[in-house]
């Protein structure tokens, strides 16, 4: 198979590149990404691999989503401006890179006649809703600009499995976290902003009292189940959405005492004001993604996090969050 896989360079899409680059049902990789917010670093050990070709190009850019998708049997969308505090203060950018940027893509595999996209979406979808676990039919209010976008890209999915008999796949990850996520910059994710502050021995701050809960997913379980996405068997013509988690909830000051445990430090935890446009508890029900997509979660978060923290702790890595 030959696959096109956008965001490339970015936390997730590199780490799945890294699984496939050497999987025997994938014949070829082209890589997609304008490297806004990922870095060449993630993927420069590939980039002499015959069986990868990468692009820098921008999804906004419709004729570059037409190039990169030319003679691909399938595309991984991993391409996206995440964070909620990102698309509150420039909810524009946000949807035109999540938006018109995904449209661009799902029309690019339509005039290729590609009949499977895979697709990140996400458990912001779920906004308001309070019931738990969270199950792929019920979702709330949106509560972000992001959670909209993702929103609307579920919808165009649907639109266009329905009548382009393309199947699209789109996967709700639960608060990723593993190696190359990058702990730099205001935006940063909360396991790589605590591993980067437990290895600085800085108090790391804590939005609200530490008890909002997550469902924390290691990058492997999304690795696993996008390769599933692209290579099970699955019906032509239709709009699979899937719950990516492990199915179990941890909260924040829970979180900071497992991290403290593994790396030794002394720091205590500063607690700030709640962040707008955040979810108090997100939990996951991935029963649909277990039958649907022979889903087999590693549900260890301990050990998730010390494999975390051994990337993090390697020299290079120390030196860049330090800077």
């Amino acid at each position: 198979m030959k696959i096109l896989l956008t965001g490339v360079a970015g936390f997730i899409g590199s780490n799945i590149l890294e699984s496939w680059i050497n999987h025997p049902k994938v014949e070829r990789i082209v890589g997609l990404d304008n490297l806004s917010t990922g870095h060449l670093r993630n993927i420069e050990e590939f980039l002499s691999n015959p069986k990868f070709r990468f692009i820098e190009g921008d999804i906004r850019d419709p004729e570059i989503c037409i190039k990169a998708a030319e003679g691909v049997d399938a595309i991984c969308h991993q391409a996206a401006l995440g964070s909620v505090p990102r698309s509150i203060e420039d909810p524009v950018t946000s949807h035109d890179v999540n938006v018109n940027g995904f449209i661009n893509i799902i029309e690019a595999a339509r005039r290729h006649g590609i009949k499977r996209v895979v697709y990140a979406s996400s458990s912001s979808v779920y906004g308001d809703l309070e019931e738990s676990p969270k199950v792929e039919e019920r979702v709330g209010r949106v509560l972000s600009p992001y959670a909209a976008t993702k929103m609307t890209n579920e919808l165009y999915a649907e639109a266009y499995a329905r009548n382009y008999d393309m199947t699209f796949i789109g996967l709700r990850y639960f608060n990723v976290f593993g190696p190359k996520q990058d702990p730099n910059g205001p935006y940063a994710a909360v396991i790589p902003l605590f591993i980067k502050a437990a290895l600085t021995n800085t108090p790391p701050i804590i939005n609200g009292d530490g008890t909002i809960t997550r469902d924390f997913t290691p990058v492997s379980n999304v690795v696993q189940i996008n390769t599933n996405a692209l290579l099970g068997k699955l019906e032509i013509g239709r709009h699979y959405v899937w719950n990516v988690a492990c199915g179990k909830t941890t909260d924040l000051n829970t979180l900071w005492k497992m991290i403290k445990e593994i790396t030794g430090t002394k720091a205590d935890a500063i607690h700030g004001p709640m962040r707008k446009g955040d979810i108090l508890f997100s939990l996951a029900d991935i029963s649909r993604a277990k039958k649907e997509g022979s889903y087999e979660p590693d549900d260890d978060l301990m050990m998730g996090l010390r494999n975390t923290v051994v990337f993090y702790s390697n020299l290079s890595i120390i030196q860049q969050i330090n800077n």
